[in-house]
């Protein structure tokens, strides 16, 4: 996608903006209000740009939150990566928590986490969203199960651990952490959250 588009202005009043840098607004619009409650006046008010122009470079508001959350999966969601690569289940649940801790307490972004926001605040006419974040978050259960899966091969988890049920408890930490942020705890209060985890998981 080119970076720079010229919106459909009158002849002698050309005017372009940054494709990049309008999404990463819109994400902030998402990230703070969910899919239902971001309003296209507020998406292109913080975005600079006028409803044609949304349209005509992102299609309707529904495509524009899934390009929003490509670009948080991409950015705020990378430690998550980095964290699966790590040699023991302890270091990568330690360093996923931190990563998500840093991301929750950090003065840049919103708060909470935006699959969350937006699954749990998207009534019946926006089911597909909520369709399309919760299998989203499905795919990555995937992935961590499998990856808890190779630690248990390898020794480092107990072999009658269960392994989605490790996974959910996983999930239902970072889920507290976003949730817990978004209601205002502090970074210590939110980090004595990942200690009391850390202290109680099984592997070595």
């Amino acid at each position: 996608m080119e970076s720079v588009v010229s919106c459909c202005v009158p002849k002698g009043r050309p005017r372009e903006f940054d494709v990049d840098e309008a999404l990463t607004a819109a994400l902030r619009v998402f990230w703070r209000r969910g899919y239902e409650g971001a309003s296209m006046a507020e998406l292109t008010a913080e975005m600079g740009i006028a409803k044609p122009s949304l349209y005509a470079a992102f299609g309707n508001k529904e495509e524009l939150f899934k390009k929003a959350l490509d670009l948080y999966e991409r950015e705020k969601m990378a430690y998550m990566a980095d964290a699966l690569k790590e040699t023991t289940s302890r270091a990568m649940v330690e360093r996923l928590l931190l990563g998500a801790l840093e991301m929750q307490t950090s003065s840049r972004d919103p708060k909470g986490c935006l699959g969350v926001i937006s699954a749990v605040a998207c009534g019946p006419e926006a089911a597909s969203i909520r369709e399309c974040v919760i299998e989203r978050q499905e795919s990555v259960r995937r992935v961590v199960i499998a990856r808890l899966e190779e630690y248990k091969k390898e020794g480092d988890l107990p072999s009658d651990i269960d392994t989605e049920a490790l996974a959910r408890y996983m999930t239902a930490v970072l889920q507290g952490l976003s949730v817990q942020a978004g209601s205002g705890a502090s970074k210590a209060e939110l980090k004595s959250l990942v200690d009391m985890a850390m202290r109680t998981w099984p592997g070595r």
